[in-house]
């Protein structure tokens, strides 16, 4: 038999009082549409249930809903000082050569002056090669089709994240 009890992470957000729950699930995404929605269907049976429910709240985002989930998110090679989460997503730029940290520093300032926001890849597990090779094939991009790419990447982003809190240690 087996069980449908929620693991010990999972049941310890699910647990969290709401404005503790609401934290956490901003740390996730900045996006305050998104946490709620995550937070009305609470309590979450598996951390699968939670995946499914942010999907489906990451495909409902309105266009200011993805920018403020975006604005929440530092450009590749500028993680925010004192936030693990974008230091440890983006490690694939940390040991970069200069030349590469400043050609992603361009690279960056013409995807936002192109598309008005933020280059957002899912960059766990990237080189930073990888990644500068990824923004430069989506400059290219028609808006409309950059908009599908960006939702798709923050909902990657998003799950890596959720996994994280729900499978955190007991502090």
């Amino acid at each position: 038999m087996t069980s449908t009890s929620p693991s010990p992470g999972l049941a310890r957000f699910n647990a969290l009082e709401e404005q503790a729950a609401l934290a956490a699930l901003h740390e996730v995404c900045a996006c305050g549409a998104w946490a709620r929605r995550l937070l009305a269907a609470r309590p979450y049976a598996t951390a699968d249930d939670l995946y499914a429910a942010s999907d489906a709240a990451t495909a409902g985002l309105d266009a200011a809903d993805l920018r403020e989930a975006m604005a929440g998110h530092p450009p590749i090679g500028r993680p925010r000082p004192g936030d693990p989460a974008s230091a440890r997503e983006q490690r694939g730029m940390a040991g970069a050569p200069e030349a590469l940290r400043a050609e992603m520093l361009e690279l960056n300032l013409a995807y936002q002056e192109r598309f008005g926001h933020v280059f957002l890849i899912c960059a766990t597990g990237r080189t930073g090669e990888q990644m500068r090779d990824a923004v430069r094939e989506r400059l290219g991009n028609p808006p409309e089709r950059e908009h599908g790419i960006v939702r798709t990447e923050l909902g990657k982003i998003n799950r890596i994240r959720l996994a994280r809190l729900v499978d955190a240690p007991e502090d």
